[in-house]
């Protein structure tokens, strides 16, 4: 007997390597696009911060996934749209501020994104759970 074409837990399988993927991206291309942005800045160390600062949501979530293998089936999925949409909507503005025309304060999205990414992982995993 062959297995069924969709089964729900393939696509959940699937979803999570996406997911994981994704989230690996988000990282790798953010700390492009803050080089990229903060390429004139002397400071190492405040370039240095900025990556940090801006990789946080994705070191989150990807220990998020690590955790989530005893969460309801809710909740992970949850998890794995969560960590698309924070690394499109990441890579939609970073891409934006790092290769658009230049802006007066481009640092400030750096900072403002993280802080809306996390809020808004709180806010989906918290709704999530119930």
């Amino acid at each position: 007997m062959n297995p069924p074409l969709f089964d729900s837990n393939n696509e959940g399988r699937a979803l999570r390597t996406v997911a994981l993927v994704a989230a690996v991206v988000g990282a790798v291309a953010s700390v492009i696009f803050v080089l990229r942005v903060g390429h004139r800045n002397k400071s190492i160390i405040l370039v240095a911060m900025f990556v940090i600062w801006d990789v946080a949501p994705f070191v989150g979530l990807f220990l998020a996934h690590r955790a989530s293998r005893l969460w309801a089936s809710t909740s992970r999925m949850a998890l794995y749209w969560v960590t698309l949409l924070v690394m499109l909507a990441s890579l939609a503005i970073y891409g934006v501020v790092a290769l658009g025309p230049p802006r007066p304060k481009p640092a400030s999205w750096f900072l403002i994104v993280p802080v809306a990414s996390w809020l808004l992982i709180g806010s989906v995993l918290r709704i999530a759970k119930r």
